[in-house]
């Protein structure tokens, strides 16, 4: 069986007040989002998906052809799960 991990990255990040995405900020020297990829690949996954916001082209670049997925209406973290769906395919994981 093959395990897939959805990381809910489409936040809008208004309290870190800075221009630069929540996911990009740096702890302990890395992108808050390389943390969770790494997590998620120690975890077994070995497809990820990342849901992103409609602003999101510093983090695209940053995934660097990983797969991602818009989440448009940012309704939720249902509402991104299920953005993620087109992008997962059928996949029993």
């Amino acid at each position: 069986m093959q395990i897939t991990a959805i990381i809910l990255a489409a936040g809008k990040g208004t309290r870190m007040k800075s221009a630069l995405p929540k996911p990009l900020h740096a702890v302990g020297g890395r992108p808050m989002l390389a943390w969770s990829i790494d997590a998620a690949k120690a975890a077994g996954a070995q497809k990820i998906v990342t849901v992103l916001g409609p602003d999101s082209d510093a983090i695209q670049s940053w995934l660097d052809g990983a797969p991602f997925a818009i989440q448009h209406s940012q309704l939720g973290t249902g509402d991104a799960v299920a953005a993620a769906r087109d992008t997962l395919g059928r996949n029993t994981g």
